[in-house]
């Protein structure tokens, strides 16, 4: 998928390597052997990341197929509707 707006794919790298860091720090807490309610504490927080990244990229999808939706047929837009609904299930 090709972003309209530069912005928004920086942002969502950004995004990425900010939950890469998360990850690698979680690694690090159970490495050390650090308490328990701290590493879960800091994977709750990945998650939220991860989830308001998903929640931002499927914002932007669903614009971008919905962009030029009263071009295509029924059968098309049936199509779209269903593959976003389906995504949105899985996030």
């Amino acid at each position: 998928m090709r972003f309209q707006d530069p912005d928004i794919k920086e942002m969502i790298i950004s995004r990425m390597r900010r939950i890469e860091g998360q990850t690698r720090g979680v690694q690090a807490m159970v490495a050390e052997e650090r308490e328990c309610r701290e590493i879960l504490q800091q994977l709750a927080a990945v998650r939220a990341a991860v989830q308001g990244t998903i929640q931002v990229f499927l914002e932007k999808y669903a614009a971008h197929c919905l962009l030029d939706i009263e071009n295509k047929d029924r059968a098309e837009r049936e199509r779209i509707i269903e593959d976003l609904s389906l995504l949105y299930r899985r996030t």
